[in-house]
């Protein structure tokens, strides 16, 4: 499942709008519209968008118990594959 997908499903299942995560999140919409919207997103803002969310990290990749999730995550200047929640785990680990 796409991260974006994702994001969009835990945002409705806690009834607030992206806008809304942004706001609690300190940024503007635009920026959050941004980052999504973004190629490779940065490990910092995945881990924000989570703690925001009250989920792990690997949740914004996948729905529990899923699998087989393949992404990309940029970390500085490092485009990482993901294909799997555990890799994001192992990148999250890394900072």
């Amino acid at each position: 499942m796409d991260f974006r997908t994702r994001i969009k499903e835990l945002c409705q299942g806690q009834g607030i709008t992206q806008k809304e995560l942004a706001e609690k999140m300190g940024i503007s919409d635009i920026s959050l519209n941004k980052t999504l919207r973004g190629e490779y997103p940065q490990l910092q803002t995945l881990e924000k968008i989570a703690n925001t969310l009250n989920v792990p990290i690997a949740e914004l990749f996948e729905k529990p118990n899923a699998s087989n999730v393949i992404g990309f995550v940029k970390v500085g200047n490092t485009v990482h594959e993901v294909k799997s929640a555990e890799d994001v785990k192992n990148l999250a680990g890394k900072l």
